[in-house]
């Protein structure tokens, strides 16, 4: 496991699964956005590609999406709340993300085996399709802004202790994973609690997004597994 995408080293995901977490928000609105229908999300690192991008896919049938310091990019169709991604605004659509953290973090893991997108909404799945594998795998935080995250490492460690309840034995851990259980255990059953507390939930009430920071507690509000593959995001 571990707390950002900076700790990671050249080799450390080759030939494993990696689960990407960005609870407030991207991964939450990835998973809200292709559980409404959305076809695939293109997640792209800078506000420049994410237009080069969009305009080489075509604009007919493509949204752009993203965030900087919260807010939606100027000029973008969509932000970074899952609120907004309804089926009525993205069902048949392909999607071009840019996010602070959430894109960033899934191109770091790109060289892992497969990559997997978590979040508190998708929980259960990501449990049981990493306890039906049986594969290595190794959870990485985005983070905020390149540091510890409090809800990324919530949702690390209720994955991680889903998982030990499914298995009926303890999986391999590290010292991030250590705490991130211990976090889980503390925060049972009041995840929108914690996410509140954390400088990801206060940033986002003081810019008047208070509202994601309770969808995105919501666990297992979708039973949907997003997958990067191939540059893109899809069920």
């Amino acid at each position: 496991m571990y707390f950002t995408p900076a700790e990671l080293g050249a080799s450390d995901l080759a030939g494993r699964t990696a689960v990407v977490i960005d609870v407030l928000r991207a991964t939450s609105t990835l998973v809200e956005a292709l559980a409404n229908g959305a076809r695939s999300v293109f997640p792209a690192q800078t506000t420049d590609e994410a237009v080069r991008l969009a305009q080489a896919l075509g604009r007919e049938d493509v949204l752009l999406c993203g965030e900087r310091r919260g807010l939606k990019i100027p000029g973008f169709d969509l932000g970074n709340s899952p609120r907004e991604f309804t089926a009525e605004r993205v069902a048949g659509k392909v999607l071009v993300m840019s996010t602070t953290n959430g894109t960033p973090a899934l191109a770091a893991c790109a060289g892992a085996k497969r990559v997997l997108v978590a979040s508190l909404l998708n929980l259960g799945a990501v449990v049981e399709e990493l306890a039906a594998a049986g594969e290595d795998v190794e959870i990485v935080c985005a983070g905020r802004e390149k540091r510890f995250a409090l809800e990324d490492a919530l949702c690390a460690g209720m994955i991680a202790a889903g998982l030990r309840s499914r298995l009926g034995r303890a999986p391999r851990t590290n010292d991030a994973a250590f705490v991130a259980l211990a976090l889980a255990r503390r925060a049972a059953g009041q995840p929108e609690r914690w996410l509140a507390r954390s400088a990801g939930g206060r940033q986002l009430r003081e810019i008047g997004l208070g509202e994601d920071v309770a969808y995105c507690a919501a666990v297992d509000r979708h039973a949907v597994l997003p997958r990067l593959k191939e540059r893109q995001v899809s069920l």
